[in-house]
């Protein structure tokens, strides 16, 4: 899934070299760009498809507007021009807001997004999607669930039509929810192929003793079990208009905020707080066959949007996030040689660096062969020891934020990357901050911050979860 995906860093694009970054983030300081616009050699005053415009007429810039509704729900804009529009409806429902009575609950729910409504039926949602070429899709992670929608910019009614429908007003038949179970099993089969996955699960089950210990998943016990009077009661407990922010792309601020009033009928207020995460610390083996094993050490880490998030963001880049070139050596990951002096085995390692709204993980995650796991380990967590006690140079600062302010520019530049940055920081602050602000706020981190983050990561208790064959692997309380 795309969250476990962000989670784990396992695949990273190619940065832009830091002269080039240096250069364009000077450049994009001194005019305004058009973030997520699919129109490049287009000239501005030609126009778009989609929109009634007189030829010759410019195009002005657009910023994000943002507007709050009297019932809480957040509404968020750009008008980038785009001949498509995307419209996603983000909504606090995340896994975390299970409760052990509904386990299982909201990986229901992302199965649940083309069932029955009250204004339309299933069959209607996917022949009325599909006849404008639109499409509609649902994604979640441990605190959000996103229901998004995708279609050419002069049929935004039809599918919004759609998507009020399937967020303010499913109707979860008992025999459609009973269908589903097949779905499930599917899941979690393909879930189940990718060890990374698997891990993640069971270092947050390890991690925490509450909320962020709920699986992504439905648990095994629950399959079938997860009824249609549970999804109606998570809905009403958490999709209200102050846990909702409404974000578009491609379209006027004006068009969506007569979109919004549709909202208004909606429930209201802040529905049930969900339980503050408690981190404990923690280990979780999975014993199996697999030669390789699979470890990720980690200790609590930051919030998100708090300063010692982006100090570890940027300590993670230090580490080594990914190779930055595709089949090429992570010459700058400082875990990749470190490790490479305590083994001639093969092996791969990135740090894994994840927050939450009040929590977060931050730590290293190694693959390696089961003879070697012990040093490969202890290799790892001996770098971020090294920088606690500061080794690290003003080279090292820099080159990592270089990297993090061309992963954050660069992830702009898709609509996917845009849609959820709007929504996120509307769901989360109400706001949103541009990214020349972002990028000030990499700048201001000192090295002195990113020491104090290693140093963190040292002192704290730790959470271990490890998957393969585990004889030679070292237990948590050994390291």
């Amino acid at each position: 899934m795309k969250g476990i995906r962000s989670l784990t860093h396992i695949s990273r694009r190619l940065y832009a070299a830091p002269a080039t970054l240096k250069r364009d983030v000077a450049a994009a300081s001194q005019r305004r760009r058009f973030y997520a616009v699919p129109t490049r050699g287009r000239p501005l005053t030609e126009p778009l498809p989609g929109l009634k415009l007189p030829s010759g007429v410019e195009l002005p810039h657009q910023d994000v507007h943002v507007t709050k509704l009297p019932n809480g729900l957040v509404i968020a804009s750009l008008e980038n021009y785009s001949p498509a529009s995307k419209i996603g409806v983000f909504v606090k429902a995340g896994s975390r807001y299970e409760t052990v009575e509904n386990e299982g609950v909201t990986h229901l729910l992302r199965l649940a997004a083309n069932l029955t409504t009250k204004g339309a039926s299933a069959f209607r949602i996917c022949r009325g999607v599909e006849a404008v070429g639109g499409s509609l899709s649902v994604t979640s992670s441990r605190e959000n669930m996103i229901y998004s929608v995708e279609c050419m910019r002069d049929h935004v009614d039809t599918v919004m039509e759609y998507l009020i429908n399937v967020t303010t007003a499913p109707e979860f038949r008992p025999w459609e929810v009973a269908d589903l179970t097949a779905r499930v099993k599917i899941d979690k089969a393909l879930a189940n192929q990718n060890p990374q996955i698997g891990l993640v699960e069971m270092l947050h089950a390890a991690a925490y003793k509450n909320s962020l210990s709920n699986s992504l998943y439905c648990p095994d016990y629950r399959v079938g079990r997860v009824s249609s009077e549970q999804l109606h009661s998570f809905v009403q407990n958490n999709f209200t208009s102050a846990r909702m922010a409404l974000v578009g792309l491609g379209v006027q601020h004006s068009v969506l905020k007569q979109v919004g009033e549709q909202f208004l009928n909606m429930r209201s207020g802040t529905g049930v707080a969900g339980a503050k995460a408690q981190y404990r610390g923690g280990e979780m083996r999975n014993q199996s066959s697999d030669s390789l094993v699979h470890t990720v050490v980690v200790s609590e880490g930051a919030v998100t949007g708090s300063a010692d998030a982006t100090a570890f963001s940027l300590l993670q880049r230090i580490l080594g996030a990914g190779p930055h070139i595709k089949r090429g050596s992570n010459t700058t990951s400082k875990l990749i040689q470190g490790i490479g002096k305590a083994t001639a085995q093969p092996f791969d390692a990135c740090a894994f660096n994840a927050n939450y709204s009040d929590s977060g993980l931050f730590g290293v995650y190694t693959i390696c062969q089961f003879d070697s796991v012990a040093d490969v380990i202890r290799a790892a967590i001996a770098q971020v020891d090294g920088i606690a006690q500061g080794g690290l140079t003003e080279d090292d600062v820099t080159r990592a934020k270089n990297q993090l302010k061309a992963e954050y520019l660069m992830s702009l530049e898709t609509s996917d990357g845009t849609l959820e940055e709007m929504g996120l920081q509307a769901l989360a602050a109400g706001t949103y901050l541009s990214p020349e602000t972002i990028a000030q706020s990499i700048d201001a981190v000192s090295i002195d911050d990113i020491i104090s983050a290693a140093k963190k990561f040292v002192a704290g208790k730790k959470t271990m979860a490890s998957s393969g064959h585990l004889v030679n692997t070292p237990f948590v309380d050994e390291l």
